[in-house]
């Protein structure tokens, strides 16, 4: 696991910027173990959304007057804050969308119907999300690419002997994986991913939908083709996403969807297509939620990633100590370098019946597949319960995590 430099995080100071939070469930202090899912929204989310609605709403891009320049000027403003979140090198290599599945379906469709051709083939990891599989079987069935799956080790690691050797026949066009696993914790070793595939002729996706919550993403510096992740796991809110990609290779691609605001012009003959990256923001977008994204990396980036992954780094280890050391329980996966996921299995009980008596006691684990039911195949399991963590979370918490589940256990025994 990376060690970070100690960065003091005021955690309780962080929970007062979370109403929901002072909630009780069932009598109980409400344990919101669940932010892989989607995390909480700080204050200065709701609070930008709602004075949007409240003081300058109007639709964007079109409108000459001054609501809608305002309301154009704070949508758009978003956009620079994604590019600086990621360092992209041009704030118009980012396109919104709803979410990670969309960004992933808009390279499948636009990048994998306009640019790759029958007998390449699309290279996936065994840790992947349902989002990161079932677009590429859709391209796979309907233009012929073939879809490969490089193995991950009993640590829930990725095997980079087999992934490199799924690449020796050049005929791999686009590697898309995981920057860090909704299940396992895993981060994968993105950057040597990235300089593997690129020297066997292979474009990189990476779906960052949980590693940009926990540390920072520098798409330059990894290198990769395409970023995608989703606003409502980074504290923002739901319905608006990111993809990011290289300039020159959205300039290539084919629109995902038509209509308003994507066009340059339009006649009953034939349409042109707007610049990048309107060319793939077809409609009226989702404006309140994309100055929400906004407001939330503001305040992901007011208390910085250092301090963030140190927190977060904390709490995992404490975790899986604690958790480790309750008879019967077994933590899946192992890797070295790892986030705040922690999924778990417990004797003689099953996933969702651990959740449920966890919920009595106020306590919100996610339990199921996770959208990954090839990976829990891969362990010989259905499901798993999940614990994940977030910048308001405490090792109190974890701790009476760890305390209800030996109770939960002896309910089982």
């Amino acid at each position: 696991m990376n060690h970070f430099a100690p960065v003091a995080l005021d955690v309780a100071r962080i929970r007062q910027d979370f109403p929901i939070l002072t909630q009780t469930v069932r009598g109980k202090p409400l344990v919101f173990l669940d932010s892989a899912a989607s995390a909480q929204k700080p204050r200065a989310v709701i609070d930008a959304m709602v004075t949007a609605m409240e003081t300058q709403y109007a639709n964007v891009h079109r409108g000459l007057h001054w609501m809608s320049e305002r309301t154009t000027e704070a949508y758009e403003a978003t956009r620079d804050d994604v590019a600086r979140l990621l360092n992209a090198a041009d704030r118009a290599e980012i396109v919104f969308v709803r979410n990670s599945t969309e960004a992933i379906n808009l390279v499948a469709y636009s990048y994998g119907r306009g640019v790759l051709k029958p007998g390449q083939a699309v290279l996936i990891s065994a840790m992947e999300h349902h989002s990161n599989i079932v677009p590429w079987q859709m391209l796979r069935d309907e233009r012929g690419i073939e879809l490969r799956v490089a193995p991950i080790t009993d640590a829930g690691e990725l095997d980079m002997a087999a992934f490199e050797l799924l690449l020796a026949d050049g005929k791999v066009g686009l590697v898309a994986i995981t920057h860090m696993s909704n299940v396992l914790g895993t981060y994968t070793p993105a950057a040597r991913i990235v300089q593997i595939a690129h020297a066997h002729g292979a474009k990189v996706l990476l779906d960052g939908s949980q590693a940009v919550v926990h540390r920072r993403v520098d798409v330059q510096a990894l290198g990769c083709d395409f970023y995608a992740f989703t606003g409502h796991k980074l504290y923002g809110p739901t319905g608006i996403g990111v993809l990011w990609a290289r300039r020159e290779l959205l300039e290539a691609m084919p629109p995902f969807m038509g209509g308003g605001d994507m066009i340059s012009s339009v006649s009953y003959e034939r349409s042109t297509w707007a610049a990048v990256p309107h060319k793939f923001e077809a409609g009226t977008p989702a404006i309140l939620e994309g100055i929400g994204l906004g407001a939330a990396i503001h305040y992901v980036e007011a208390i910085g990633y250092d301090a963030i992954a140190a927190h977060e780094q904390a709490l995992t280890e404490h975790a899986i100590l604690r958790l480790s050391a309750i008879d019967g329980l077994t933590i899946l996966g192992h890797a070295q370098d790892r986030g705040g996921v922690v999924s778990f299995t417990l004797a003689n009980a099953h996933a969702h019946d651990v959740a449920t008596l966890l919920d009595r006691s106020g306590i919100a684990v996610r339990a199921g597949h996770h959208c990954a039911e090839p990976l829990m195949h891969r362990f010989g399991i259905e499901s798993t319960a999940r614990a994940s963590f977030a910048i308001y979370t405490t090792p109190a918490e974890i701790d009476f995590l760890a305390d209800a589940l030996v109770r939960v256990r002896e309910f089982f025994a």
